[in-house]
């Protein structure tokens, strides 16, 4: 019987006026340090992100910034020089505190059997 693998999660967030604290969860990055998996996704619901700024989002280079996040997530060389790291190295550097419009949540610990399972509900739960 397989038992459950340790993973760390953490909830990407817009925070589109930084000043005001709120935010909206708009990803998951998972990383199971047992299994060497580290994972990213998001989704932007243009209607909501909305409901938080009277400004305008620059939608078209938020999502280069969220791609990034999945570059380096997924290892892709040509993205970013941190993609050229270890998993758990380029996780630590995705959860960095940052003082800016994209952020993560502090890192959660869970146990799942399949942690790209554990990803996709952490998705289905958190973001969408």
């Amino acid at each position: 019987m397989q038992e459950p693998h340790l993973y760390e999660y953490a909830i990407i967030r817009l925070v589109p006026r930084v000043e005001r604290e709120e935010f909206i969860n708009i990803g998951v990055i998972v990383y199971c340090k047992e299994l060497s998996y580290l994972d990213c996704k998001y989704h932007l619901n243009e209607n909501r992100l909305h409901c938080l700024t009277t400004k305008e989002l620059d939608i078209p280079e938020l999502k280069a910034h969220l791609d990034s996040f999945v570059g380096i997530a997924k290892g892709i060389k040509n993205n970013h020089p941190i993609s050229a790291l270890d998993p758990g190295s380029r996780f630590r550097w995705l959860t960095a505190i940052r003082s800016t419009i994209i952020q993560s949540s502090r890192i959660h610990p869970g146990r799942a059997k399949d942690p790209a399972k554990a990803f996709t509900d952490l998705f289905e739960k958190m973001v969408l």
